[in-house]
């Protein structure tokens, strides 16, 4: 089965063709960072509208590179949200008339369910059930794969996401937008344990976490030592992301042994970063546990995992192309 894959849900506009789930024929990304570099994070407005501006050329490019056309395209999927509402309504759009048009099936897909299948893409993929860690600028969830279509949400953030924190410290250490990418090439050369960070929730024994505190602590430093954000910046990096890299491992791990899983997974486009992926996987090798981590390619935002998603999930995703909806709040 050849899926058309679309995925607009914040500021970065692609499309991909998706065979069987797992067999990547063509993913195609157009950024927007350059439009809303100089605001410091994601315009909405601005983003809808490049949106439409690229996605007809985006869509086309992903066919021509996957050597087909819509005559060999047997459904179209599309992220429904969570996501900006503008944004989301441009993918929707472009689905439902293609489903229309062509006589295919439409898929409504949740975006972090596109992540969790992100981890299906050109390779080896975890059997259900394990345990998904989902780190973006959104959202910090773990959830239980108990099947490929039945999921459970076991621990969320419970204020500010992991991904979020991270964006908010670049900032603080004027590294520019988008700062989760740039924080992490500079923690390379700084010392993780020059700063005592809080790791917040860590010891309550449930699977929330919190990341304000930690943000608000980095803050407080800086505030008391501003000499810091230029001569030791990279400490501070490093020290910041130590501390939430154990958190995000502490929670994951506890999730595993708790349910009993033998696998864990890694998501979101805070999936990407370096310190995290290579936590996970001594961490897993250390108690007997296999890891799997996305091609770094498919960690953010991609329309890939947008058709892997709707692959895997089949009937229960599938909707009349007029019901279709663009739901920002799409639930779980």
């Amino acid at each position: 089965m050849r899926l058309l894959g679309i995925e607009t849900s914040c500021d970065d506009t692609a499309a991909a063709v998706v065979v069987d789930g797992r067999k990547v024929e063509s993913s195609v990304l157009a950024s927007q960072d350059e439009f809303h570099r100089e605001y410091g994070g994601v315009v909405p407005e601005i983003a809808s509208r490049k949106h439409a501006e690229m996605l007809n050329a985006v869509i086309e490019l992903a066919l021509k590179k996957a050597k087909t056309t819509f005559d060999g395209i047997d459904g179209v999927a599309v992220t429904c949200g969570p996501g900006l509402a503008g944004s989301l309504v441009v993918g929707v759009a472009a689905a439902q008339g293609i489903a229309f048009a062509r006589g295919i099936p439409a898929y409504a897909v949740n975006h972090l369910h596109g992540h969790l299948y992100a981890n299906y893409l050109n390779g080896d993929a975890p059997t259900p059930p394990f345990v998904c860690l989902i780190v973006s600028g959104g959202h910090t969830d773990l959830i239980l794969v108990e099947s490929d279509d039945k999921h459970r949400r076991i621990g969320r953030t419970i204020d500010d996401a992991a991904g979020e924190a991270f964006d908010k410290v670049a900032r603080l250490l004027g590294l520019g937008f988008p700062g989760g990418p740039r924080l992490d090439v500079l923690a390379r050369s700084g010392d993780p344990a020059a700063f005592s960070f809080p790791r917040g929730l860590i010891h309550d024994g449930g699977y929330d976490f919190s990341f304000s505190g930690l943000k608000t602590a980095v803050r407080y430093h800086l505030d008391a030592h501003p000499e810091d954000a230029d001569h030791r910046a990279a400490d501070v990096a490093a020290s910041f992301q130590a501390a939430v890299v154990d958190a995000l491992c502490a929670k994951t791990f506890r999730a595993a042994r708790d349910f009993g899983v033998s696998a864990v997974a890694l998501a979101g486009g805070v999936s990407a970063n370096s310190s995290l992926r290579a936590r996970l996987r001594d961490e897993g090798a250390r108690v007997g546990l296999r890891v799997f981590v996305p091609p770094v390619e498919f960690c953010t935002d991609n329309a890939a995992m947008i058709a892997a998603a709707a692959y895997y999930r089949g009937a229960s995703a599938i909707v009349a192309p007029e019901l279709l909806t663009a739901d920002p709040n799409f639930a779980w």
